[in-house]
């Protein structure tokens, strides 16, 4: 029995579908495929998923909007477990609490429509609450931890409600990379005029649109302390190095764009810009990305 049909006899009541393209489901647009996705319906069905695939010795991995995100290549015997039915939205005089659904744009046309500041700069990145919780995600001025109160997620099986004290927030980091799953996010509702909200979001996405397009994992790189890591690859005269389909971007060295490479290429790149600027500056770039990782596999 393969373990798409072991999960559906276990947990015949759960959305899941079998077969799951990782080229469909993430901005860089390559990698091959796992057994099945699921998608829990609430934090209570996912701490249920969670244990029967603990259980049955399903590998799993955690799948948002996909955009900071490497899978693997080739056929996977693992589960995909997607937040994309948790789009509660829930207004609470100063709190906000968000499903880890809730896409950027859902979440920024909400918080316009209420009169809710704070989220601006994060308008245009292609995200989900759950995963932009996970990457503490944002821009200079603000990061998702900004505007953080309290995390409800899964973790061994288990719902807990994380503080923000716990969540240990860092720069493109968090305790929740980690093996754990994000089911829900409590924000910061900060009271703002409608206009002084638009021209905000206004103000950063022209920032964004100078930013390279075509199908990338957005910044591959943390930059480095008072540095910036496209300028220190940019520097060391790595725009255009190529592995296969993938290439350092000409607009914007800390971006890979794929044209149609596998993950193999992309990997292959990253660890030649990161071994290419060791070499020539010492310094030693960490990986803002996340590589697909199945927990429980051996």
């Amino acid at each position: 029995m393969g373990v798409y049909a072991l999960f559906r006899e276990r947990c015949p009541s759960a959305v899941a579908a079998e077969h799951i393209s990782f080229p469909r489901y993430t901005t860089i647009g390559c990698g091959g495929e796992a057994a099945f996705s699921v998608s829990p319906s609430d934090a209570e069905e996912a701490a249920e998923v969670l244990r029967l695939l603990k259980k049955e010795h399903i590998p799993y991995a955690f799948l948002g909007a996909g955009a900071n995100t490497l899978p693997p290549d080739g056929e996977n015997e693992a589960a995909v477990v997607r937040p994309n039915l948790l789009k509660g939205l829930i207004l609470d005089g100063n709190c906000l609490f968000a499903g880890a659904g809730v896409t950027g744009g859902a979440l920024l046309r909400f918080a316009c429509e209420h009169g809710i500041g704070g989220f601006e700069p994060f308008i245009g990145i292609p995200m989900t609450v759950g995963g932009a919780c996970v990457m503490n995600a944002g821009v200079r001025e603000r990061h998702f931890a900004d505007v953080t109160l309290r995390v409800l997620a899964v973790r061994g099986g288990r719902i807990e409600s994380f503080p923000l004290e716990a969540c240990k927030f860092g720069e493109k980091s968090s305790v929740f990379q980690e093996g754990i799953f994000v089911a829900g996010v409590l924000l910061r509702a900060e009271r703002a005029p409608q206009e002084r909200i638009y021209k905000k979001c206004g103000e950063f996405l022209a920032r964004r649109a100078s930013l390279p397009k075509g199908r990338s994992m957005g910044c591959t790189f943390v930059n480095p302390q008072g540095q910036s890591a496209g300028e220190i690859i940019d520097r060391c005269g790595l725009k255009g190095m190529r592995c296969g389909g993938a290439f350092v971007s000409m607009q914007h060295a800390n971006f890979i764009i794929n044209e149609g490479g596998n993950s193999r290429d992309v990997s292959e790149l990253i660890d030649k810009v990161k071994a290419e600027v060791l070499q020539r500056t010492g310094i030693a770039l960490r990986e803002e990305i996340r590589r697909l990782t199945f927990y429980g596999s051996t």
